[in-house]
């Protein structure tokens, strides 16, 4: 049962049933005794949905998943400094005047979670996806010095496409971050088509998703010896972020 007059939050995506958002605050609220406020799921199927729900008077803010991250951005009031650099919006408040700020937490809690792990020692990064998601990741790791190489299915604004990767590029690159959807659950056998066997013990392979928590391409990576994190810190991370900006 709703509460009335309670501050309302959210979430913004496609086929959000599994997300880890709702169940994260209402558990949050629960145990920080954080009373007269909401976390729900707004699941929407089309750009227009997602617009539409950005117009509501009711809500206090949202967060953003995929695939919405760069609609976000594009249909928002204004955006802080950050979420301007990176190009792409996870994180909405809605301001008392009316009016709509993106932010992005994103970068924030993969910043944070990818250091509890990664040695830092390497100069260059794939990053397989060019999704708001990449954004993110693409800024931090420009922010610690990395030539970063996206890869997509198609190829188009020069990345390479998965079946032009060779080796080569496997051993040049010994940060791989998966920004992808490829393996998340239910379809935990999927995984990008890499050249794992190029991998060593050098490389370190970072996995947004989090459900399962040890995804086929973490799986592959540990079977030629590769190190590997999965999102589930990141997702934190990112989510007490968005409750600060809230509550700034």
């Amino acid at each position: 049962m709703e509460q009335k007059n309670a501050r309302k939050f959210g979430l913004i995506g496609k086929n959000i049933d599994y997300s880890f958002s709702r169940n994260y605050f209402a558990s949050k609220f629960k145990k920080e005794g954080i009373a007269n406020c909401v976390y729900d799921n707004f699941d929407c199927a089309t750009d227009k949905e997602v617009r539409k729900t950005l117009e509501r008077n009711d809500l206090s803010g949202l967060n953003v998943t995929i695939p919405y991250k760069e609609v976000a951005f594009e249909a928002v009031d204004g955006h802080s400094e950050q979420a301007l650099a990176i190009g792409a919006v996870n994180t909405i408040v809605f301001e008392t005047n009316g009016k709509t700020t993106g932010h992005n937490t994103d970068a924030y809690g993969f910043e944070k979670a990818l250091l509890e792990h990664w040695k830092k020692n390497a100069a260059k990064a794939l990053v397989l996806g060019t999704g708001g998601a990449s954004k993110a990741v693409h800024y931090v790791l420009e922010q610690h010095g990395l030539e970063v190489q996206f890869v997509s299915r198609s190829g188009k604004n020069n990345s390479l496409r998965y079946e032009d990767l060779t080796e080569q590029h496997i051993q040049e690159h010994q940060l791989i971050v998966n920004c992808t959807p490829l393996g998340t659950h239910p379809n935990v056998e999927e995984a990008p088509a890499l050249p794992y066997e190029a991998l060593t013990k050098d490389h370190f392979l970072f996995d947004l998703i989090y459900n399962p928590a040890e995804t086929r391409f973490l799986q592959l990576g540990k079977k030629f010896g590769a190190q590997g994190a999965n999102g589930a810190n990141m997702l934190v991370y990112q989510a007490e972020a968005s409750w600060d900006i809230w509550n700034s």
